[in-house]
């Protein structure tokens, strides 16, 4: 799957486990699957696959 516009090599996993796993917090992000932008609903039943391209963007707070 591409992570970012990078490629990276995970076994089918849910949403929430891949944020888990590179330490994301769900209530700091927008993300983004093929396109379309999953709302915080579906993250803990959305599986991605191997063919999947998603980009998170993460909300930097600042004056």
């Amino acid at each position: 799957m591409i992570l970012n516009g990078e490629y990276i090599s995970l076994q089918d996993i849910s949403l929430q486990d891949l944020l888990v796993q590179y330490g994301w917090s769900a209530d700091l992000i927008a993300l983004e699957v093929n396109g379309k932008i999953i709302p915080r609903s579906e993250f803990d039943t959305l599986i991605l696959r191997q063919d999947d391209r998603i980009e998170i963007v993460s909300f930097v707070g600042g004056g």
